[in-house]
C-alpha cells in the first residue's frame, strides 16, 4: 500500500451536503460534510439513540489539515431523513457500499465507531478494493437489549415492532429519551468523565431524539435490529480475511462484555491495537488521544 498522503485530493471547504439515496423504492436524504485536502477519510459515528456525525467533529477537525475528511449521518439518524422503513443490516450494508462507491474516486480509509465499525469491517471484507485502511474505534456488534438478555431473543422483535406503533410506541420511546435517562446512559456507558456532560451537550443530544421518525432507527438499534454480526466469530472471520492495515482502538473503561469483544478483535494477527482513555464514546470524548494513535497509522506505508 502506498503512503496515503501521496494521494492528493483538491482542497474542500467545510460544507454540509445531501446525498440522495434510494432504498427499495423509498428515497432518503443523507446529510454529510466534507473538509480538508489529501487522501480521503470517511468518519462513521456510532449507532445509538443520539447517533450523529457531530460525534466525529473533534477527530475531523484534527485530521482535515492533512486529509480530505467526510463525516456522514446514517439514514434514520442525525440530520438524515427518517422515514418509516425497516432499519436493518441489509439497508446499512447497501448504503455504505453505495456511499463509498459514489463519493470516493480512490479507496478511502474508514474510521468507524461502535456498531458502525462492524459495517465498515463487512464492507472491507466484501469489497476488497473499496477500502484503503480501517480504524475500528470501540467496535461493538451487539445492541443494548441483546447484551442485557445475553443474546438475540424472539421477544426483541416484538419490542422493536411495538416501538414503531403510533401511540404506545411513542410513549415507550419518550420514556427512554428523557433528559435524566440520557444523562444516566451517558454516565454509565458513553463518557468516562461525567464533568464533560454539560447541560448544553445533553440538550443537543436530546434534540436529536425529538425529530420526527427518530424512534424507528433508534428502536431498531436498542433491540438489536441493527447488529452487524450474529456473533464474534463472524466478525473475526471477516477481520482475518483482510489484507489491508487495520487499527483497533479500545476504550479502557468499556463495559466488560463489550471490552472482551474488542480485545478478541485486537488479538487477530497483524491488527494494530491501542487501549486509550474512555469507554464506548471515546471517539467523541477523547478525540485528541485517538488522533494521536491514528495519525502514525495513517501516515505509515
Amino acid at each position: 500500500m502506498s503512503n496515503l498522503t501521496s494521494i492528493e485530493s483538491p482542497v474542500v471547504a467545510d460544507t454540509t451536503s445531501t446525498y440522495q439515496w434510494n432504498w427499495q423504492g423509498q428515497p432518503l436524504s443523507v446529510a454529510y460534510e466534507t473538509a480538508g485536502a489529501g487522501a480521503p477519510i470517511l468518519l462513521l459515528p456510532a449507532f445509538s439513540t443520539v447517533s450523529s456525525r457531530t460525534e466525529m467533529s473533534g477527530l475531523a477537525a484534527r485530521l482535515k489539515s492533512q486529509f480530505q475528511v467526510t463525516t456522514v449521518d446514517f439514514p434514520g439518524f442525525g440530520d438524515s431523513s427518517r422515514p418509516r422503513v425497516d432499519y436493518a443490516p441489509p439497508l446499512y450494508r447497501q448504503f455504505l457500499a453505495d456511499f463509498v462507491r459514489d463519493m470516493f474516486a480512490v479507496p478511502a480509509t474508514i474510521i468507524a465507531a461502535g456498531h458502525a465499525a462492524g459495517y465498515a469491517l463487512n464492507l472491507a471484507a466484501t469489497v476488497p478494493n473499496g477500502v484503503a485502511k480501517l480504524v475500528l474505534v470501540a467496535p461493538t456488534w451487539r445492541g443494548p437489549l441483546p447484551t442485557m438478555a445475553r443474546g438475540q431473543k424472539p421477544w426483541l422483535k416484538g419490542v422493536r415492532d411495538l416501538i414503531r406503533t403510533p401511540i404506545l410506541g411513542q410513549f415507550l420511546y419518550r420514556l427512554n429519551t428523557t433528559p435524566s435517562f440520557l444523562a444516566f446512559m451517558y454516565r454509565r456507558h458513553v463518557y468516562s468523565d461525567a464533568s464533560k456532560l454539560t447541560p448544553d451537550l445533553l440538550a443537543q443530544k436530546r434534540e436529536l431524539t425529538q425529530q420526527s421518525g427518530a424512534r424507528y432507527g433508534a428502536g431498531a438499534f436498542v433491540t438489536g435490529g441493527l447488529d452487524p454480526y450474529f456473533d464474534r466469530f463472524e466478525a473475526m472471520a471477516h477481520l482475518q480475511s483482510l489484507t489491508i492495515p487495520v487499527l483497533v482502538a479500545i476504550g479502557e473503561g468499556s463495559p466488560p462484555k463489550s471490552k472482551a469483544e474488542m480485545l478478541a478483535l485486537a488479538a487477530v494477527r497483524n491488527v494494530v491495537s491501542h487501549t486509550l482513555p474512555g469507554t464506548l464514546g471515546m471517539h467523541e470524548e477523547y478525540p485528541g488521544e485517538l488522533y494521536g494513535v491514528i495519525l502514525p497509522f495513517l501516515s505509515g506505508g
